[in-house]
């Protein structure tokens, strides 16, 4: 599998080429196309291109943006501006929102986790939304999505959405997609919440590199959530006439939802910052307990040292070499100095700290 990059993606279409060149990369997925269209009757579903009909909703969503002459097509059918259509192939688009004649263009970031050096990484995914009279198109870069919600409800034939409009399934999608950074988030936090434990309890041993990836995969997430504010704010204004009042009111909560992520994002961040200095004071700590312990011992062997010094003089006047208690009597003594200052250590609180 081809190592994604990490901060940029790689800018697609040739400097220089026209606008609204639809160059296709090489390397993405092959396209496939599946379709709802509804209304209150019921719904129709195929693995086609399914046309507008009066009175009805057509949900066109595509995945895999490989297949060039496919995608023309669509663009061709609905009218989908050239503008658009390169966004769309170009996927390393920042969140947007676009008014063109025929539809509104709307580019977000879908979560994704993705195989990274042998361990789950988060990564993000764009979605191109084309709201139109009647019709939804949405655009992904492989199968696999957060919109199983959507499909549910409009399979349900209890459900209110097959009597909604074309704005409020666009609506429903962009409110599924943000709702898909709360898992994400929350798993951070708890992974968080694990290294801070394992740092404070000295519960498992913690690098700086696992700290590093999650700021790294937080500082992610917020690159895609944050710009999608200003999307979602510009949706509730008046002039974008795609959207109806009712829809609006939807949009709002989005919004606070989008708020809500930020913030929490945020606080995330602060947190792998604290438990990066956490990490560097506890390791910090550790070693001047070793210290402390090799000092302690060096201590204690400083008068033993300097005993068997005295000792080991070859001087012939030494009377105390020739008794016969003077070896058992010196150990004694070097015996009682190492135990009087281990004890004497121990009363200061310098011995007995627990040192890994």
């Amino acid at each position: 599998m081809t190592k994604l990059p990490r901060y940029a993606r790689r800018h697609r279409t040739p400097p220089g080429s026209p606008p609204g060149t639809l160059q296709v990369d090489p390397e993405a997925r092959a396209s496939r196309v599946h379709a709802f269209r509804f209304n209150a009757d019921g719904v129709t579903e195929a693995d086609e291109i399914l046309d507008c009909e009066p009175g009805s909703v057509l949900w066109l969503n595509v995945d895999g943006l490989g297949d060039g002459a496919l995608l023309s097509r669509i663009a061709e059918r609905f009218g989908l501006h050239p503008l658009a259509m390169e966004d769309v192939v170009s996927t390393h688009q920042r969140p947007k929102s676009e008014e063109y004649e025929a539809h509104h263009f709307i580019v977000l970031r879908m979560p994704d986790r993705v195989q990274e050096e042998g361990a789950d990484r988060i990564n993000t995914e764009q979605v191109a939304i084309f709201l139109g009279d009647g019709y939804v198109i949405t655009f992904q870069e492989k199968p696999g999505d957060v919109f199983d919600p959507v499909r549910t409800r409009l399979r349900n034939p209890l459900g209110q959405m097959r009597k909604r409009e074309a704005d409020y399934l666009c609506y429903a999608l962009i409110d599924a997609l943000i709702d898909a950074y709360f898992p994400v988030l929350e798993g951070l936090g708890d992974q968080l919440e694990a290294l801070e434990d394992d740092i404070v309890y000295e519960t498992a041993p913690v690098e700086m590199p696992q700290i590093h990836a999650l700021k790294r995969e937080l500082m992610s997430v917020r690159g895609a959530v944050a710009p999608m504010k200003d999307v979602v704010g510009t949706l509730q204004r008046e002039e974008t006439q795609r959207f109806s009042d009712n829809t609006r009111l939807y949009l709002r909560d989005v919004q606070d939802h989008i708020v809500q992520l930020i913030e929490t994002g945020q606080t995330y961040r602060e947190v792998a910052t604290g438990l990066t200095d956490l990490l560097l004071s506890s390791q910090s700590n550790r070693s001047n307990e070793v210290m402390q312990v090799l000092t302690l011992i060096a201590t204690i062997f400083i008068p033993l040292t300097f005993v068997a010094g005295v000792y080991g003089m070859n001087f012939d006047y030494m009377p105390e070499l020739h008794w016969k208690w003077s070896y058992p009597v010196v150990m004694a003594a070097m015996a009682i100095m190492a135990v009087v200052l281990t004890i004497w250590f121990y009363r200061k609180g310098w011995l007995g700290r627990r040192c890994k």
